[in-house]
């Protein structure tokens, strides 16, 4: 079935292209390009009206799961040592977020039944502290593509059904929701984070697997970004702001538009071992080391 033409404005949150079917087997923009396929299922069992039957969506009228669960074991810490950088944590958030299992008097209930809880889990990952762009971009895993400043993970923009995970399941508050592990993620830049624009280039909002930082939604002059501004991985280079130092270099920005973060890996993510089911069968676990 050819792709709806989308005439609107991708900055604007009433009116945001649905990202369904827009999954590639190579680097493309507005795409995300998973690791694995098929899909495993789960997710929101009900679309609400806030899905338009034209390919779009109005995240304004969304419901967020209700709540506000607060975490004091939350532990996340930043070290560079050399050329490393290592990021360890226990995968709670530093944010307050909803509560899960969603429960049934809360209004997100009729649309998602998400009935996993939150619970912590050691993280440790070793990152290059001056990332390359490789000869080639790569595919993004159904998992942990990245962490953010708050020490939570990045997933990319899919769902267990490979649909559209922001506009179809239900976030919290933060944008954010346990998978069948309990293990807390984000699908897009959680606006417990997101920085006003107007004040130049955005903040430092969390590191991809490859290295490179993950950035908020505004540019180099604080104008918004859109997908067209970035390239098929979702990033582009010019000068930022580097550990501290001025540095030309490549880097992903948010966006509010479908992939919403990084589509694609432009450098080379770091290995993580996974000990769960083979691909295909079974979602691949966050961490290293970590069996679901």
């Amino acid at each position: 079935m050819p792709e709806t033409p989308y005439a609107g404005d991708p900055r604007d949150p009433r009116d945001l292209p649905l990202g369904d079917g827009r999954l590639s087997s190579s680097p493309r923009k507005n795409y995300v390009w998973p690791c694995r396929v098929p899909f495993g299922g789960g997710g929101a069992f009900r679309d609400g009206p806030w899905i338009r039957s034209d390919g779009t969506w109005d995240s304004t009228i969304k419901p967020s799961v209700q709540g506000d669960v607060g975490y004091d074991n939350y532990r996340y810490e930043i070290k560079v040592d050399g050329d490393k950088r290592r990021l360890i944590g226990n995968g709670l958030p530093e944010h307050h977020t909803g509560r899960f299992p969603i429960q049934r008097d809360d209004p997100a209930f009729q649309y998602d039944r998400n009935p996993n809880s939150i619970r912590s889990d050691e993280i440790s990952f070793n990152l290059p502290t001056n990332p390359q762009v490789a000869q080639s971009p790569s595919c993004v895993p159904m998992g942990t593509i990245g962490v953010m400043r708050s020490g939570v993970a990045l997933f990319n923009a899919l769902d267990g059904e490979g649909r559209d995970a922001v506009a179809h399941e239900i976030q919290d508050k933060c944008n954010g929701h346990p998978e069948r592990d309990g293990h807390y993620h984000y699908h897009n830049l959680s606006q417990c984070l997101a920085e006003k624009g107007g004040r130049g280039h955005s903040e430092l909002m969390g590191y991809a697997l490859d290295g490179f930082g993950i950035y908020g939604f505004f540019g180099e002059h604080g104008e918004e970004l859109t997908n067209a501004d970035l390239d098929a991985c979702h990033g582009h280079t010019h000068e930022i702001l580097w550990d501290g130092k001025p540095v030309v270099m490549y880097h992903y920005h948010a966006t509010r538009e479908y992939p919403y973060t990084v589509g694609c890996f432009r450098g080379t993510p770091i290995q993580v071992r996974h000990n769960g089911p083979p691909p295909g069968t079974g979602r691949p676990p966050m961490f290293p080391g970590v069996g679901f």
